[in-house]
């Protein structure tokens, strides 16, 4: 069975960073699309961030670009979310999705992943 465990999240200031790692259990993380979601309290959730398998192009939320990078760790089976120049409003509950196969036009849509990790809390605040 696959496993998705995130970690990394925590509180930060406005400007601050943060860190949030995803490892992938039970599959290689380089034969998924990868993505990470936010959930904030009364919202849907977000598209934040997704690449294919083979890491070409990665896609950003307008809301994240310039902020956030994705990247893969294929030692360690994990993919990586650097969250820069945090604002209030990127607080949410950030889950890890994986999908077995998904068209790039579906990237965005939470309903075509396959597993998802329980989620880790990241609070921006002063």
């Amino acid at each position: 069975q696959v496993e998705l465990v995130e970690s990394g999240g925590g509180l930060a200031p406005p400007g601050g960073s943060l860190r949030l790692s995803c490892k992938v259990s039970g599959g290689t993380v380089n034969t998924y699309t990868m993505a990470w979601f936010r959930q904030a309290p009364g919202k849907e959730r977000e598209f934040v961030t997704s690449n294919r398998r083979s890491a070409e192009n990665t896609y950003y939320a307008d809301s994240v670009k310039g902020r956030f990078t994705m990247s893969r760790g294929s030692a360690d089976n994990a993919v990586y979310l650097q969250m820069n120049s945090l604002k209030p409003e990127d607080t949410a509950v950030y889950y890890c999705a994986a999908g077995r196969r998904l068209i790039l036009s579906s990237l965005r849509n939470p309903a075509q992943y396959d597993y998802w990790g329980r989620g880790t809390q990241v609070t921006v605040s002063s």
